[in-house]
C-alpha cells in the first residue's frame, strides 16, 4: 500500500511535482561564499575518509602494536569528545566562527604532519600516535561546533535545508568512496602517505574557508547566548566597547566577551 501511494505521488496525481522540486533544490545557487565552504568541507571529508584506517595500520605495520593498543587509540578520540564537548561549547560560542574553523584545520594539519616527519626520522612512537589522535579529535569537535553556526550566517534561512542536504550528500559520498579508495592507496603508497593526504586536505580546507572572506555577523545574539550559558551582563568595566560577563548570581569573576559572531 505504501509503495502504491509513493507511486501515485511520483506520478503527480496529487498535484505534487516531486521531481521538479528536487531538481529545483539541486540547482538552487547559494552563492560564492557557500561554494568555498562546501568545497573546503568536501576536500577535508574525502581526505579523512581516505585515511580512515591509516592510524591503525601505522600502529600495526610500523610500530607492531597489539590489539589492546590499537583499541586504545581508536577509543581516544571518543573519550576526548566526551571530555571536552561541554567546555568547548561556550568557548566556541563567544568567538568568531571562521577564525576558529581555520585554526582547527591548521591544528589538525600540523598534528598529522608530525607523524610522517617522525616516521622519516625514525622517531615515531605509539604515544605520539595517541596524542595526535586526541588533538585531532578535539579539533574536530571545535570545528564542527563552529561550522554549524557559521553555515546559518552564510545562507538565508530558507536555503538551510538545501545547504545541509549538499553537506549530507558529500558526507555519504565520501563515506562510500573514501575507504575503498583509501585502502587501495594504502596498498600502493603505504599508510603513512595516506596520513599526509589527510593532513594536506585540512590545509586545503583552511585555504578554502579563508577564501570566503568577511561575512556579516548574523543570527548571533550575545545577550541570549550569555543567558543560555548561565552568564549575565554586568557592564563594560575594563572592557571598552565590549560587554562584560559574570556568572548569574554573582559567582565567579567577570570576563570580557571576545566579540562573538559568525564571521
Amino acid at each position: 500500500m505504501l509503495l502504491a501511494l509513493l507511486s501515485l505521488i511520483n506520478a503527480g496525481l496529487f498535484g505534487w511535482d516531486i521531481k521538479g522540486a528536487l531538481s529545483m533544490v539541486g540547482r538552487r545557487p547559494l552563492g560564492r561564499r557557500f561554494g568555498w565552504l562546501w568545497a573546503a568541507y568536501a576536500v577535508s571529508t574525502f581526505g579523512t575518509r581516505l585515511a580512515f584506517d591509516a592510524f591503525a595500520l601505522v600502529a600495526i605495520l610500523v610500530l607492531h602494536a597489539g590489539p589492546a593498543e590499537v583499541s586504545m587509540m581508536a577509543a581516544a578520540g571518543l573519550a576526548v569528545g566526551a571530555a571536552v564537548a561541554v567546555p568547548l561549547g561556550p568557548w566556541v560560542e563567544f568567538r568568531r566562527k571562521r577564525p576558529v574553523m581555520v585554526a582547527m584545520d591548521l591544528t589538525r594539519f600540523m598534528a598529522l604532519m608530525t607523524v610522517p616527519a617522525a616516521y622519516a626520522l625514525g622517531l615515531l612512537s605509539f604515544v605520539q600516535l595517541l596524542v595526535v589522535s586526541v588533538v585531532v579529535g578535539a579539533a574536530d569537535i571545535a570545528f564542527n561546533a563552529a561550522s554549524g553556526a557559521y553555515l546559518k550566517a552564510l545562507v538565508r534561512p530558507e536555503d538551510l535545508l538545501v545547504a545541509n542536504g549538499r553537506f549530507e550528500s558529500t558526507t555519504w559520498t565520501a563515506a562510500v568512496l573514501g575507504p575503498p579508495v583509501g585502502t587501495a592507496a594504502i596498498g600502493l603508497f603505504g599508510p603513512v602517505m595516506t596520513v599526509v593526504t589527510d593532513a594536506v586536505s585540512y590545509l586545503l580546507s583552511a585555504a578554502g574557508i579563508r577564501a570566503i572572506g568577511f561575512t556579516p555577523r548574523k543570527l548571533f545574539d550575545t545577550e541570549l547566548a550569555g543567558r543560555l550559558l548561565g552568564y549575565e551582563r554586568v557592564g563594560p568595566g575594563r572592557c571598552p566597547g565590549r560587554p562584560r560577563w559574570a556568572r548569574a548570581g554573582g559567582s565567579g569573576p567577570a570576563t570580557c566577551s571576545k566579540g562573538g559572531g559568525t564571521s
